[in-house]
């Protein structure tokens, strides 16, 4: 047990340096600023995300209550604080009612409990394994004193390096007793501003916009072996991926979150999982122009079409990596072009994805008639594997197995590469110069996996544009290259000085660049035609 407290210690201080709790920091911040004792902050902190996270979902259905109305009370309560410091008159009014908003002498030991509880219930972590298992066991409603202390043990991993935040906002008020007005004013516009943050969900944007951030610290500890051992032990699992056998073969994870937040959907009407009961669903999450999920669409177009009328519902929930894929005509036009006949559900907004505490893309769950999840996977590959658990849900109804071959690539090959300097991590030639044009030069030579720019381009957070003689180097490993490109014109490819083709830029999509027989290292050389952008390679 000890082993697992300490693993879930690690992992809710790794959460604590993601990206994901950036936007709660002004708020601890401006907390420890104005007077509200830190560890009163961090103990409201604690407490909520520990009770929530294991009961909110028991509460809320207990109650018939949505399940957002929790976090919306939350954002409430922190403008309601914002307003507090940035308009005396009403502290004022709010101070018989609600005393506790309001700063007392000696420090605001309700005040910060309280503003504590409200970021504990709008503070969402990176997903990761110690947070996965506790959300099943959560699901499960088999809630038990193991796994309260985990729960509580990521969440003080979590809280730590926010204690610090608060206590470094309370030494700057000292330093700064002569300006008390301007420090509370300055705090009420952080809490406000990371309020509007949160409720417009950027705190999901950001754990979207730097996928990857700590995975090296993750696989470090909650993903090692001995981490996934207690955590098996804790949730009582097996491998989630088995399927052999009958459906008591498949874990049970508990009841599916439904479809939330989806701004529009293509070839259905909407769709709740209510009325989907009965039916096995596989809710799989994509976006158009990641090779990784083009890759799988073959298999999973084929378990619609051979599964459709035996009781299966695919229900393809598109989350877009980039802005144009957020666009309905394009992912229109890319779903028809795919050859995609199931229903697509855009969730822009992230909504769904986040209900589902989701990383990956492409990644798949399997709900059984019931509603349950009973099975999921990540990436590409296993597809007969994943397709033996689909059969297993059908039953007696499912007809004969489909033949398609796995062609996921094998071996060592060059990572994912992003091109908008937000993700540009292997940049072998001149730092670029963001959101400006500017005239780069090759390198002399460039080491395995990296970049490098030429002539005029103005790189922007996502994507770079190529301007006069736009020019582009990359030393990979792959069999196959490609890359996602916006705008019009052309884009001429050469690989070890050779021409190899040119490709046409027609519509905002994933373009192939090379194609070969068998993975080797090889330099490719790209030159644009003025106006074409493009935002990241991925490799095959």
């Amino acid at each position: 047990m000890l082993l697992l407290l300490a693993i879930g210690f690690v992992a809710g201080v790794v959460t604590a340096l993601s990206p994901c709790v950036l936007p709660v920091l002004p708020i601890v911040l401006a907390g420890g600023a104005t007077g509200r004792r830190p560890l009163a902050i961090v103990a409201g902190i604690v407490l909520s995300f520990t009770v929530f996270t294991l009961f909110a979902a028991w509460l809320l259905d207990l109650l018939g209550l949505p399940d957002d109305v929790l976090r919306n009370l939350a954002i409430v309560l922190l403008f309601v604080v914002a307003l507090s410091l940035l308009v005396p008159q009403v502290a004022e009014w709010l101070s018989r009612p609600l005393q506790f908003l309001t700063r007392r002498s000696g420090g605001d030991l309700g005040g910060g409990f309280l503003l504590g509880a409200s970021l504990g219930l709008v503070f969402v972590p990176c997903a990761g394994p110690v947070l996965a298992a506790v959300t099943v066991i959560a699901a499960r409603r088999d809630v038990g004193l193991d796994s309260v202390l985990l729960t509580l043990a990521y969440a003080l991993g979590a809280a730590a390096p926010m204690l610090a935040i608060a206590f470094a906002g309370q030494r700057a008020a000292h330093a700064f007793r002569a300006h008390a007005v301007l420090v509370r004013r300055v705090s009420g516009v952080l809490v406000a501003g990371a309020a509007i943050a949160i409720a417009l969900g950027v705190d999901r944007n950001l754990q979207t916009a730097l996928p990857g951030y700590t995975e090296a610290l993750q696989k470090r500890f909650e993903r090692s072996d001995s981490a996934q051992r207690e955590l098996r032990k804790l949730t009582g699992g097996r491998d989630p991926k088995a399927a052999a056998g009958g459906t008591a073969a498949l874990e049970d994870y508990g009841p599916a979150p439904d479809f939330h937040g989806i701004t529009r959907w293509l070839n259905s009407k909407p769709l709740t999982l209510e009325e989907l009961r009965g039916r096995v669903v596989l809710i799989d999450f994509w976006t158009y122009s990641c090779i990784n999920c083009l890759r799988t669409l073959p298999h999973v177009r084929a378990w619609d079409k051979q599964y459709r009328d035996a009781g299966l519902t695919i229900v393809g929930v598109h989350s877009p990596e980039f802005a144009f894929e957020r666009v309905p005509s394009n992912v229109r036009e890319n779903v028809r072009k795919l050859g995609v006949r199931y229903p697509v559900a855009l969730d822009n907004d992230f909504v769904t994805w986040q209900s589902w505490h989701n990383q990956y893309w492409p990644a798949k769950y399997l709900i059984d008639k019931r509603g349950h999840v009973r099975y999921f996977h990540f990436g590409e590959g296993d597809y007969a594997e994943t397709e033996d658990a689909i059969r297993t849900l059908l039953g007696n109804d499912a007809p004969a197995a489909t033949k398609l071959a796995d062609e996921s690539p094998h071996g060592q090959i060059t990572p994912e590469t992003y091109l908008g300097y937000e993700r540009l991590d292997r940049n072998g030639g001149e730092p670029v110069v963001k959101d400006e044009p500017h005239a780069y030069t090759f390198p002399r030579g460039l080491e395995a996996n990296e970049l490098a720019y030429s002539g005029i381009w103005t790189v922007e957070a996502e994507r770079a544009i190529g301007g006069l003689s736009a020019g582009l180097r990359l030393q990979y490993r792959a069999r196959d290259v490609y890359l996602v490109l916006t705008g019009k014109g052309k884009v001429d490819v050469l690989v070890d000085g050779k021409r190899e083709r040119k490709v046409r830029v027609t519509e905002d999509r994933l373009y192939t660049l090379v194609q070969r027989p068998q993975i080797a290292d090889h330099l490719l050389e790209l030159h644009f035609t003025p106006g074409v952008a493009a935002y990241a390679f991925t490799f095959g």
